[in-house]
């Protein structure tokens, strides 16, 4: 019989890769189509900010989604793997006045919202196509989320709460960032440590005209402070509780107060309250029913409460003022400190509180029902961060601050009806469509409520957020009638894949939103990934240089390569680093793979008249043992542990210890074998290759589809991936496993030793342990050992490995 392959080309060609695509394209593999006799599984993608070229990190984490999504349809799952962009919020507009040198206040608003959608156009393109080209099987969605069709379903929301009172708007303090002009939530405030001062300022007792320090860090707010305060345990201070100081430089009169929340060992252990200097402050305040002055101003300057220092920033207000206690002697010293600003998310400038009157949605009362909805109805894998988001719930101390003074938003739909008196009353609409309030005429029902006919619509736009909480609806195909699988998956068979960074944001408002609308939790699953970082372990930023292009490594070493790399370094929950050197081990994993499946094309594949040995058993076992892992982690959305496990099993066990074992049986030149024995291995060969290349397929998708298509004339992704073969599930001979590869590499080890070449005689007796006896016949080919005995030799014998008891008789 001649053995020819199957597999003409000698070598796997990355280049193949984009033919491959545009074949997947025409065949319809990116459409969702929904079969009714299978299960749905939605996947709430991460709609990508596409505020710049992505890094390779941020790929990685969405080709890592598309690994999960294609097991999945292999499994028989009807999959909604959509993509489409954040096109909303404070990011986007931060990169467009940087991008454009603009302020969004000072153009007009129609020409800033043509701005930020040909920006968005510009990277929301580049992405999509980077994304693709790394073989992700997404359905693109061209309408993000500032399309009318995503800020519709928005608004219906918004609607849904208004009517059952859950929004309210009210006067108050909240977080505010003076350079985008805007309020945030607590989630929006970030921290990072700046060098400082600790400024110890001279106050005075009014009653008995004594000097008492006081410790700041923020000086531009004397004259914001309300009250002066200690530590109900601190003796130094009780005999001046319901006394007054007197703070310069504006000289206003304050009490002065105990509250626990002083620490005695800060400064002098006496401490100003000002409104405000941090959430601290104004939970102080609160509880002691203090008097709020406000003196910073929405744009950061200071108002007229600050007397002279009026119009200046809070910078140049703080060094002005320290400057003049110098000048008067109530500078006592400054001490160098390290301390920690909270500052905007986005623009990364330190924030304020102010008051400002702002839409609010209630989350607050609802804090434990939220918490023992995450903990008994949501699976988060890895589970410790099912407790990070636990902790954030406990932590939050305001309802959610969900208006934003910007423009680039779902607007509010609000219109205010005003009547002769010069009342204002807020009317919503009917949902179901998308309205723009500050430029759209007012609908009918919304003038029927309104009998003075004074409207105004509100120019406000709502938080980023507020969109980004409900992308678990728009992922159902809500507003597409031939996806709309909603009522059919919500919330059982909805994943949720993210980074950890976005616990506290994206997670948490996913929730909250989802038990205020429904009762229910947004999605039953969450995968939580850790960061891509450079080769160094950190952060890539263009500020570093150490940006890492997503396209150049599939250029060099194609996009299986990089594929691998992303699922074998990224273990889930866990940070990851770019590596080379792993990338260049999944390039040489998909020529490897090509070269083992064009061998085994060489023989016929039989299904029938065979007999299996020993040696076919064993490895057939393990590949059972191979696919059961293999399962259970994606099915756990884990595609670290089945990259890293096929890698081992497919090029360590199978190409260099079965296929060397079984060339002689499967090719049966001498007669050694029986015919149903040949036919034995060319069965096992084939069914160990096609699970691997099925089990394969949704991490390395090009080189697995290429060698599927040459073999069977179609995709390997229209395959499904079989549980185990139960026939092969056998104990006993997978126990033989460790002890044959130990005893071939001992052979080879002791062949390189003595110049004997692999294919040489060994012209004496060797004997091996008892366990490997069932294996002898096929040991005796590979090897090529003239005699092979089992047990230990008597009399002189050579140790070739003592642990496993094989000896060398000459």
């Amino acid at each position: 019989m001649e053995f020819k392959p199957k597999l003409q080309e000698k070598r796997w060609e990355f280049s193949r890769e984009v033919e491959l695509l545009r074949k997947w394209e025409e065949e319809g593999l990116f459409e969702v189509k929904i079969n009714e006799g299978r299960p749905t599984l939605v996947i709430d993608t991460p709609p990508p900010y596409p505020s710049g070229r992505p890094h390779i990190g941020g790929i990685a984490h969405y080709t890592q989604i598309d690994m999960i999504a294609r097991f999945f349809r292999m499994r028989s799952y009807n999959v909604v793997f959509p993509f489409y962009a954040d096109r909303n919020g404070l990011p986007v507009e931060v990169q467009v006045e940087r991008t454009y040198g603009i302020n969004m206040y000072e153009v007009p608003r129609e020409k800033f919202l043509e701005l930020c959608r040909r920006f968005l156009d510009e990277y929301e393109g580049e992405f999509v196509s980077i994304f693709r080209r790394w073989g992700g099987s997404f359905s693109y969605w061209r309408n993000g989320t500032d399309s009318e069709e995503y800020r519709r379903v928005t608004q219906e929301t918004f609607i849904n709460l208004w009517n059952r009172g859950l929004i309210y708007e009210t006067s108050r303090p909240t977080l505010w960032c003076p350079r985008c002009r805007t309020a945030l939530a607590e989630a929006e405030v970030e921290y990072r440590d700046e060098d400082s001062y600790l400024n110890y300022i001279k106050f005075r007792v009014k009653e008995t005209g004594e000097d008492i320090i006081i410790a700041t860090t923020r000086p531009e707010l004397l004259p914001a402070t309300v009250a002066v305060a200690f530590n109900p345990g601190d003796n130094r201070y009780k005999r001046l509780e319901g006394l007054h100081a007197i703070v310069p430089p504006l000289n206003q009169e304050v009490p002065i107060v105990s509250h626990p929340s002083v620490k005695p060992d800060f400064g002098t252990g006496l401490e100003m309250i000002s409104t405000f200097g941090d959430t601290r402050d104004l939970m102080v305040v609160n509880e002691l029913k203090l008097p709020m002055k406000i003196v910073v101003n929405p744009d950061g300057t200071l108002n007229e409460l600050a007397g002279k220092y009026k119009g200046l920033n809070v910078r140049e207000a703080r060094e002005a003022i320290i400057k003049d206690a110098q000048e008067t002697g109530l500078l006592v010293k400054r001490e160098p400190l390290r301390h920690t600003v909270p500052i905007c998310w986005r623009c990364k400038t330190p924030i304020e509180i102010i008051v400002t009157k702002e839409y609010f949605l209630k989350q607050i009362q609802f804090k434990d029902e939220l918490v023992k909805l995450v903990q008994s109805e949501m699976v988060i894998k890895p589970p410790e961060y099912a407790q990070m988001l636990v902790d954030w719930i406990k932590s939050l101390e305001f309802d959610w601050p969900i208006s934003r003074r910007r423009y680039y938003g779902t607007e509010i739909p609000i219109w205010y009806c005003i009547d002769e008196e010069g009342n204002t009353k807020a009317i919503v609409p009917k949902p179901g469509k998308y309205y723009r309030p500050w430029r759209d005429e007012p609908p009918l029902e919304v003038k029927e409520q309104c009998p003075s006919g004074k409207l105004v619509g509100e120019d406000r736009v709502l938080d980023t957020w507020f969109d980004s909480s409900i992308s678990w609806i728009y992922a159902t195909g809500y507003t597409k009638p031939n996806i709309r699988v909603f009522e059919k998956v919500y919330p059982h068979s909805i994943l949720r894949p993210q980074g950890y960074d976005i616990i506290r944001t994206w997670l948490y408002y996913s929730v909250v939103r989802a038990y205020l609308l429904y009762g229910k939790p947004p999605f039953k699953y969450v995968r939580v990934s850790g960061m891509g970082l450079d080769e160094k372990g950190e952060a890539m930023h263009k500020s570093k240089g150490n940006i890492i292009d997503p396209i150049l490594p599939v250029e060099k070493y194609g996009a299986d390569a990089t594929r691998f790399w992303a699922a074998a370094s990224a273990k889930l929950g866990s940070d990851y680093r770019y590596s080379e050197q792993l990338i260049r081990t999944g390039h040489d994993f998909a020529v490897k793979l090509w070269n083992i499946a064009r061998f085994i094309s060489s023989f016929p594949e039989v299904n029938d008249n065979y007999e299996l040995t020993p040696l076919d058993i064993m490895i057939l076992a393990k590949l059972n043992d191979v696919v059961n892992t293999s399962l259970r982690a994606f099915n756990d959305f884990d595609v670290y542990i089945p990259a890293n496990i096929i890698y081992d099993f497919t090029w360590h066990l199978f190409a260099d210890h079965y296929l060397e074992a079984v060339k002689s049986r499967a090719y049966n030149r001498d007669g050694l074998f029986t015919e149903r024995q040949q036919r034995g291995a060319w069965f096992t060969l084939y069914k160990v290759l096609k699970t691997v290349l099925r089990l394969l397929a949704p991490i390395m998708p090009f080189v697995t589809d290429q060698i599927w298509r040459s073999l069977y004339g179609e995709s390997i992704h229209r395959q499904l991936i079989e549980d185990p073969d139960p026939r092969f599930d056998n104990k006993e001979y997978l126990s033989m496993l460790e002890p044959f590869m130990e005893f071939n590499r001992t052979i080879w080890t002791y062949k390189n030793r003595t110049g004997l070449s692999l294919n040489e005689a060994i012209n004496g007796i060797v004997y091996a342990p008892d366990v490997l006896k069932p294996l002898e016949p096929e040991l005796r080919a590979m090897h090529r050992i003239r005699e092979l005995r089992f047990g230990k030799p008597m009399g002189n014998y050579e140790i070739l490995n003592e642990s496993l008891q094989v000896y060398l008789v000459k």
